[in-house]
């Protein structure tokens, strides 16, 4: 065996490889910063040593490999692989589709996966809430890797990471500062959104709601919004059309504490399973559904 090839990790070293580094002579490959680990750079003789190198495709520890050295290398963490298989399909001789990728041709996966993973939820499927939690992750991983090749405003997924802690730790004083604890739930969703208008210097009550979310949803936010500002029921839209009963019903149900999509697709969701139990009770009379007019539906639904 010639000698022993360690993986590093940016500036991580196995700790498998410690042991090594107090007894052997060490070098820097090629692709490693010498200086960031206090070692020589490797020469032309590579006979018994421990090299550290960043890829194992390296042109010395390639072939310190070849010819029978050892490898100790750092487990990547999943995270850190995810990442890294994101950039590899993202890159030069990678995949063709992920190539031509945009933030706007990949609006609609983002929404279409996100939906996926509420059905999730909703059916307490744990099975397909860890892979639906998978699909929505890539999204970020693979918005956040589109953005890194911009011309004049890249960002990382580390640069996200880094804004998300700075964001979740400056809007729980309570946890990472001294301020006084919050005694509730209720209280801690008051505190964060007054901290989230102070952050964000925000001058209406509805900066900030997504105006693009489903429209029963929106105006369950809306009415949640309104109603801790203080804003009366009566002023709501009062007309009678359907949108303006739609509205007023989904925003006063937030204001009571329910979510007003979701108890709607809850019941949409039963309406479809009754629907599919008449066919099946029809289809079991001999009877194609679709021939069926009102009294037949009525006839084979389930709660007849």
């Amino acid at each position: 065996m010639t000698g022993t090839v360690v993986l590093v990790r940016g500036a991580t070293l196995p700790a498998a490889a410690l042991p090594l580094l107090r007894t052997s002579a060490v070098y820097a490959a090629s692709d490693v910063d010498p200086a960031q680990f206090g070692v020589p750079r490797i020469g032309e003789s590579f006979a018994d040593v421990v090299l550290l190198a960043a890829s194992r495709a390296e042109p010395t520890a390639a072939a310190m490999l070849a010819a029978g050295a050892r490898l100790i290398e750092t487990p990547a963490p999943p995270l850190v692989e995810a990442v890294e298989v994101m950039d590899r399909l993202r890159s030069p001789g990678g995949c063709p589709w992920d190539a031509r990728q945009t933030h706007e041709s990949l609006r609609q996966y983002l929404v279409e996966e996100t939906y996926e993973l509420l059905e999730a939820i909703e059916d307490n499927d744990r099975a397909a809430l860890r892979e639906e939690l998978g699909d929505v992750l890539l999204q970020v991983l693979f918005h956040a890797r589109v953005a890194a090749e911009h011309g004049r405003a890249p960002f990382t997924i580390d640069d996200v990471a880094r804004d998300l802690v700075d964001k979740l730790v400056g809007r729980h004083p309570n946890v990472f500062a001294d301020a006084a604890r919050i005694a509730s739930a209720e209280h801690q969703e008051l505190k964060w959104e007054e901290l989230k208008q102070a952050e964000k210097q925000r001058k209406s009550i509805v900066d900030g709601v997504a105006l693009g979310q489903p429209a029963v949803a929106l105006a369950g936010k809306l009415g949640q919004r309104s109603g801790r500002a203080g804003i009366p029921l009566d002023l709501f839209p009062q007309d009678t059309s359907a949108p303006a009963q739609l509205f007023r019903t989904a925003a006063t149900a937030r204001r009571g504490g329910l979510d007003p999509e979701g108890e709607l697709r809850a019941v949409a969701k039963q309406f479809a399973r009754d629907i599919r139990a008449a066919e099946t009770a029809a289809r079991k009379a001999g009877v194609e559904p679709t021939t069926l007019e009102a009294e037949g539906w009525r006839k084979f639904w389930p709660s007849a």
